[in-house]
């Protein structure tokens, strides 16, 4: 039997999902999980072959997520869920491993079949999927910026409005310090300006304010 676990923060989806996986021949599904930290937990005590992990979740981007499992649990493959469409987002998740990846939106039989293909080792994309990557030109960004603990912190006092000056006190740090992250955040997410980086980090899932 194919073993099977599903991560996603939405109970509906993952009802839905477990019932019609279920009830395929060859698939169990051995774990449900809502979060991130549900999932690791679940991890320490069963060997999965497959894990369909959605992208946000309550407790983290699961970008970040992808390379410590396969490192622990490198028998598991991966195929993300996801409603992103963006091109950065998707070519983040393969580099880190990923073998997979399914919009939302995609038909029941193309997850079956991602979890078929996968297993014989090729990688699957739904079509959706498929044709961003194909039409992928050399404007915008490859990849999801890896952001640093304080750069994130600054993204999120900045996305409530907050000066400069007033996120250096509220993090104890000076003004300087404070433009300086501002001034690599912008290059990282390739814009001209704080406020469209902030825009892309929400939307990426990065933080949340």
């Amino acid at each position: 039997m194919i073993k099977i676990a599903i991560t996603d923060d939405h109970p509906l989806l993952l009802e839905g999902l477990k019932n019609i996986l279920s009830q395929q021949e060859n698939f169990t599904v051995a774990g449900c999980y809502s979060s991130a930290s549900e999932l690791f937990k679940g991890l320490e005590s069963q060997i999965l072959d497959v894990l369909l992990l959605d992208i946000n979740l309550s407790d983290g981007n699961s970008i970040d997520l992808i390379k410590p499992i396969l490192k622990k649990y490198p028998d598991t493959q991966i195929i993300m869920l996801s409603v992103h469409n963006e091109f950065a987002v998707i070519n983040s998740t393969l580099e880190e491993g990923a073998m997979g990846y399914i919009q939302k939106n995609a038909l029941v039989t193309e997850i079956i079949s991602g979890i078929q293909t996968i297993l014989k080792g090729e990688r699957f994309l739904c079509p959706q999927t498929k044709k961003i990557v194909e039409m992928k030109t050399n404007s915008g960004l490859n990849a999801v910026p890896k952001l640093t603990r304080r750069e994130k912190e600054i993204l999120i006092e900045a996305s409530l409005g907050l000066t400069t000056v007033q996120i250096a006190d509220k993090l104890c740090i000076s003004p300087h310090t404070v433009e300086s992250h501002r001034k690599n955040l912008i290059v990282k997410f390739k814009t001209s300006n704080l406020s469209t980086a902030i825009k892309l980090a929400m939307e990426y899932g990065l933080v949340r304010p």
